[in-house]
């Protein structure tokens, strides 16, 4: 029933709910009643019971539907990386942004998990969800590339350490969502970032020492000692 207008006439309970979240619910119905693929964008309007114009509103693709968060979680990401523009452990705020990602994935457990298997069976959304991954690790990648400007191997340790972070974090995240967000999603993630920021985060300088090979050892020591402390100081 129409009410003058192409949107439909929807009811108080609908009206409650925003139309985003609306829209993203009648999917998933219609997605685990008839699958991904024989639901249509009119179907989920129609079930959602708003008008198709507000599909687009919210939504460019279907694909879109099935990762309704992720732009707003890459731009956090983002701003949570800018603001970190001085922060003395480069990798530690990479491992931070990928925590953001991981939380925003903890938040909505049920929902990831249905996503997570839905993704798994529909190619199309295999492939959305890569492009997904990718965008969070140029955000990464653009940030270390600044961080290492200095460095002379600053570019190629940017792309293996945003590479590290993003696949650390889909290891401890997709473990989680594969035992049905059973326990802490925190833990698995935690574990595989601590790996990365051990093997990198301490990497951001190297401190080359000439000396004579007879020079004793405590020497070389007092040497160190005290070239470390000038620098930190």
């Amino acid at each position: 029933m129409q009410n003058g207008t192409s949107e439909p006439v929807t009811t108080d309970a609908q009206e409650k709910a925003p139309i985003r979240d609306l829209l993203v619910s009648a999917a998933f119905e219609l997605f685990t009643e008839h699958g991904y693929d024989s639901t249509t964008i009119d179907d989920i309007v129609r079930r959602a019971g708003v008008g198709r114009r507000s599909f687009f509103r919210y939504f460019p693709t279907k694909e879109e539907v099935v990762f309704p968060d992720h732009e707003r979680a890459l731009a956090d990401m983002v701003e949570y990386l800018e603001a970190g523009a001085q922060d003395p452990d480069p990798v530690g705020r990479a491992c931070g942004a990928a925590r953001m990602v991981m939380r925003m994935y903890a938040e909505h457990a049920e929902f990831s998990v249905k996503r997570y298997a839905l993704t798994r069976k529909v190619a199309a959304l295999k492939a959305h969800e890569t492009s997904v991954v990718w965008r969070y690790e140029r955000a990464l990648a653009s940030y270390l590339k600044r961080r290492f400007a200095t460095l002379p191997d600053g570019d190629v340790r940017a792309y293996t350490v945003a590479a590290s972070v993003v696949a650390a974090h889909n290891y401890g995240l997709r473990a989680w969502l594969r035992s049905g967000a059973r326990g802490d999603a925190a833990a698995g993630v935690d574990q595989a970032l601590n790996l990365v920021h051990r093997t990198w985060g301490d990497a951001g300088e190297t401190l080359v020492l000439v000396t004579r090979s007879s020079t004793p050892l405590w020497e070389i020591v007092q040497r160190l000692e005290g070239v470390t402390q000038g620098h930190s100081r």
